[in-house]
């Protein structure tokens, strides 16, 4: 039966890793991949990690099966560290989070949820999105459809165009947005666009999913959830999907939560049995070790702080990069004003390359991004800033 089968195309982001580590060039530079790296391109455990792996390992004295959600005590972290410790909605009981393998999984999970019980909704997806997005969607049997979000021109973005779209969605559909550092293109609303989002996506009787994978990694924890908190209006409904492979870096530990809000505890409880039923169908219940290191960070009060300073550095070196960038292109004549990425959000950039130039990156220069002009900002130190920005330079015919 298996001669029947053919090859699937590699990933176009892991599949860029693969012919990375195959390349025998040794200045080879990898901007695909999205994984936090220090000014050496490594990607560490942070210190505060290491501290709670001793806890975690030295308390433990169990491996039994973990309740479908997960640990209560893990839902609970993550609804603080998201809305904040005595928000409304945290303290109400509508909101019922189910910790998950990943923000993958979580975007899963939700997807499975609106096939079996909301048959009828189409996913609105942000144009460009996270790769990745459209297959969990279409794997989960839930169509999706795009709307407006960047301006290529300006390189911002498009809130008329976004808004116009949002109000001909039909009530009943969702919506998927991104909460902070938007993948790819490194650009999230304001404050004030926040709640012209809101107010549209509300007023069209749609249903907000908030993909939250880079808190912290922006302007700050709280600044972060700026959007989130936004969308999180009395008794409105929304989903958020987070994920703590970025801010925390447990990237292979796979430690993601979906938290679905409800108008009452009530309905939020009836939602939550629909949830559970999808997750056992699935994974059947989540790995302890990675949720028992968050919510040991996040319950102890000295832990919490050192981490918080670890996230800062890792954001302080991230927007570092950003404005060392900018400043070399212009160094090395660079055609264009890129001045554009000092002023995004998160590990990536939506550079302005086109796929052809980042073909001849990655054929004369051994530098590897995704096909869209998307880089890992993370990917670039001080030691390879200086060719980077020569060749894009010699790519844009400088």
């Amino acid at each position: 039966m298996f001669q029947s089968v053919v090859s699937a195309p590699p990933d176009p982001i892991l599949g860029l890793t693969d012919a990375f580590k195959a390349d025998p060039r040794a200045d080879k530079i990898n901007l695909g991949v999205g994984v936090y790296q220090d000014e050496a391109g490594r990607t560490p455990v942070l210190p505060a990690v290491v501290e709670a792996s001793r806890r975690v390992v030295e308390r433990s004295d169990t491996k039994n099966y973990l309740p479908i959600p997960g640990d209560p005590a893990y839902g609970l972290a993550v609804q603080q560290l998201a809305w904040g410790e005595g928000h409304e909605v945290v303290e109400s009981g509508r909101a019922a989070t189910s910790h998950t393998p990943g923000g993958t999984g979580a975007l899963r999970v939700v997807g499975d949820f609106l096939h079996q019980n909301l048959p009828s909704t189409t996913l609105w997806l942000t144009t460009p999105t996270w790769a990745n997005h459209p297959a969990i969607f279409a794997a989960a049997g839930v169509p999706t459809k795009t709307f407006p979000y960047f301006d290529p021109q300006a390189n911002a973005l498009d809130l008329p165009a976004m808004l116009a779209a949002i109000k001909k969605m039909p009530a009943g559909d969702a919506i998927l947005l991104h909460g902070c550092c938007h993948n790819p293109t490194g650009i999230d609303p304001t404050a004030d666009q926040w709640k012209q989002i809101a107010d549209a996506v509300y007023a069209a009787g749609v249903l907000p999913v908030l993909d939250f994978a880079y808190q912290g990694f922006g302007d700050g924890l709280s600044e972060d959830a700026a959007g989130l908190r936004e969308f999180t209006r009395p008794s409105a409904e929304l989903v958020a999907c987070s994920s703590y492979s970025k801010n925390f870096g447990l990237y292979r530990e796979r430690v993601g939560a979906a938290t679905f809000v409800a108008g009452d505890a009530g309905r939020c409880a009836v939602v939550q049995s629909q949830v559970k039923r999808a997750i056992r169908a699935n994974y059947s219940n989540p790995p302890a070790f990675g949720a028992a290191l968050v919510t040991t960070i996040l319950g102890d009060p000295k832990l919490r702080k050192q981490w918080e300073g670890e996230l800062a550095e890792m954001r302080g070196r991230i927007n570092g990069m950003r404005k060392l960038l900018v400043d070399k292109l212009a160094e090395h004549r660079a055609p264009g004003d890129f001045g554009f990425i000092a002023h995004q959000r998160g590990m990536f950039s939506f550079s302005g390359l086109t796929e052809p130039q980042v073909a001849k990156l990655k054929s004369e220069h051994a530098i590897y991004m995704v096909g869209s002009g998307r880089m890992n900002v993370a990917g670039v130190t001080p030691a390879n800033v200086d060719r980077l920005c020569a060749a894009v330079a010699q790519v844009l015919g400088a």
